[in-house]
């Protein structure tokens, strides 16, 4: 019988995260980011997130080879986690004869929960009624829990405030205090604690404009070696979610194979001498949390040698 599990993870970007969306596009920018087609709210797909924690678990374990497209040259992969993990595909004899299993985990988009603006009170963070309860969230107002969003134009902080509050270049009137309580894996964390009372619920119809109006925009130009000035033409510009920007993102587990390979990465493989950094790995989801946390270190998206795509796992999963 097959095993499932779900987690939630949040999310919290330390730099700059541009997923692009793959060439020019007309518009505001030369290189977009990937957005929710929808509500055009940019996201993080679920597949860049995949494909760095498998990279990245990988790495932990020694055997990058398990990365990629083809696990060839993965001895066992049955006895190798990362290959059960996310799957394999591994060709013998000369290609005849191939054995390959799909993951046994599934990684979701990535979706805005908490968005950074400037106001003239400070940062404050920006979010939906929708998107909190979506994320385990529950929000009070008037000591009720909160049964619709905000008008348009309105909004609800979680500070006390009576006059109007400009979001950017947005100006929006104040409809009353709300409170926000976070699931209690992630009450006590201090990422969370340092914008629990600095965030503004809006309408959806308005969280999007409030996003795509206050992304991070940034120009460079690539550089002739031999002048040591700009090419001609080569100036670009690109868009990023801006540091501080809150994410959840699920995982969840489809053992249908129930042969983890506990016994090669406990804590630290069967070599003693050579032990993985972090937590054992007991499943399948401690393999996928292993390599997500190498995201805080090494990044994920594109612009990585411009100082991008750093993003940290806040507190432990909900389960």
């Amino acid at each position: 019988m097959a095993t499932y599990q779900r987690q939630r993870y949040l999310l919290m970007t330390i730099d700059p995260v541009h997923i692009g969306t793959g060439g020019y596009r007309l518009g505001r920018v030369d290189n977009s980011i990937v957005r929710e087609p929808g509500t055009r709210v940019p996201k993080i797909p679920g597949t860049s997130l995949h494909g760095a924690a498998r990279s990245y678990a990988a790495q932990l374990y020694e055997t990058p080879e398990a990365a990629g497209q083809s696990q060839d040259k993965v001895e066992n992969p049955d006895q190798n986690p990362v290959c059960y993990t996310f799957g394999y595909i591994k060709k013998t004899g000369n290609g005849n004869n191939v054995t390959a299993y799909s993951g046994v985990v599934n990684i979701f988009d990535a979706h805005v929960l908490l968005f950074p603006v400037y106001s003239m009170t400070g940062p404050v963070w920006v979010t939906t009624l929708g998107r909190l309860c979506e994320a385990g969230f529950t929000v009070k107002h008037n000591g009720a829990a909160l049964a619709t969003e905000p008008q348009t134009g309105t909004a609800l902080l979680t500070w006390d405030r009576k006059d109007v509050l400009n979001l950017g270049w947005l100006m929006v009137n104040v409809a009353g205090k709300a409170e926000v309580t976070a699931p209690n894996v992630w009450q006590n964390e201090q990422r969370w604690q340092a914008v629990a009372n600095r965030i503004v619920l809006v309408s959806e119809s308005l969280f999007s404009h409030v996003v795509n109006s206050n992304l991070e925009v940034r120009t460079s130009v690539a550089i002739d070696p031999g002048r040591g000035a700009a090419e001609e033409g080569a100036l670009f510009t690109y868009e990023a979610l801006p540091r501080a920007t809150f994410l959840t993102t699920e995982v969840v587990l489809d053992d249908y194979r129930e042969a983890f390979p506990k016994d090669k990465c406990g804590q630290g493989k069967t070599d003693k001498n050579n032990p993985l950094p972090g937590d054992p790995w007991n499943c399948p989801l401690d393999v996928v949390k292993a390599g997500l946390r190498m995201i805080e270190w090494l990044g994920v998206g594109g612009m990585g040698t411009r100082g991008f795509g750093r993003l940290a796992i806040v507190g432990e999963p909900l389960k």
